[in-house]
């Protein structure tokens, strides 16, 4: 690029040059684990989360160009590229660029590359995905029922997979002294985007309804979901708000239902089904009261 160039603007026309070129994608995001210089092992083993979340999006057809025989998804490929963006103008800065962040959730990255710790992984990184989960409603609500409902589902699981590494208490209650191991994407995070895959089948757009993907949610998913998560949904959303200072967040969820492209008259989707292991595992991990 020519001299005096922002780090804006570099990253700006690094997603011009892969914004139809999925496998490109993949490899950007893993050059920004490397740092500005090739060299960055502080920072590399944060990579394993980041790339699960991506290959799962790969696997599925999500960010195939608009104009292929099987095009991606408008909506799907606006979040990985928001993401890759600040990630890249992070990158950036930690470099030879210079110029103000254009985003507050730059900052975050920023923060991240200053002190890579479990908990500036996931403010950087959720921060990213809540800023294009609110910019994007207008592609979102043009999706299927079955593909925002899974919408949902994933920002709901990687905002509680923030919680067990910043709010243990919060997210698994007398058991939080486990919550930041289980949290840490470093090591765990990775098996919520697994298990979406074995629901989930690796195509783009969904031919099955809701109920037929939630019949087929057996086993760790299921409980991680209604047994763990929903109990805690009002409080997980009010939190993350906070600490991802994204106030529009709370518009996603309403009366303890997730309410991001979906009516809050469907909201019969989210009660928990009648399970035994289920009933036992909301009893055992009740969310704690608030003060």
């Amino acid at each position: 690029m020519s001299a005096g160039a922002t780090a804006a603007a570099w990253a700006e026309q690094q997603i011009a040059s892969v914004r139809d070129d999925p496998a490109g994608r993949i490899a950007l995001m893993q050059r920004c684990y490397f740092g500005p210089y090739g060299k960055a092992p502080r920072h590399l083993p944060f990579q394993r989360a980041a790339m699960s979340f991506m290959r799962w999006q790969l696997r599925r057809g999500l960010l195939q160009p608009l104009s292929s025989d099987h095009p991606g998804s408008p909506w799907w490929r606006a979040v990985n590229e928001r993401i890759l963006r600040d990630g890249c103008e992070a990158v950036a800065l930690s470099g030879d660029f210079t110029g103000p962040t254009s985003s507050q959730t730059v900052d975050f990255w920023m923060s991240f590359a200053d002190y890579p710790t479990a908990r500036s992984w996931y403010r950087a990184h959720n921060g990213s995905v809540v800023a294009a989960y609110l910019e994007h409603r207008d592609e979102a609500a043009a999706e299927n029922e079955a593909e925002r409902f899974f919408m949902n589902v994933v920002l709901c699981r990687v905002l509680f997979s923030h919680a067990l590494v910043a709010a243990p208490r919060l997210s698994l209650g007398w058991l939080r002294p486990l919550a930041p191991f289980l949290g840490d994407p470093r090591l765990g995070m990775t098996g919520i985007f697994l298990q979406l895959s074995r629901v989930l089948p690796d195509q783009y757009p969904l031919a099955e309804g809701v109920r037929s993907y939630l019949d087929a949610e057996l086993g760790f998913g299921r409980l991680l979901d209604y047994g763990v998560i929903i109990p805690r949904l009002q409080q997980l959303y009010e939190w993350s708000s906070h600490e991802l200072a994204a106030p529009g967040l709370r518009d996603c969820i309403r009366d303890g239902a997730l309410t991001y492209a979906w009516p809050f008259e469907d909201r019969d989707v989210w009660r928990p089904p009648k399970s035994f292991t289920v009933q036992m595992t909301q009893r055992a991990l009740r969310p704690e009261r608030r003060a």
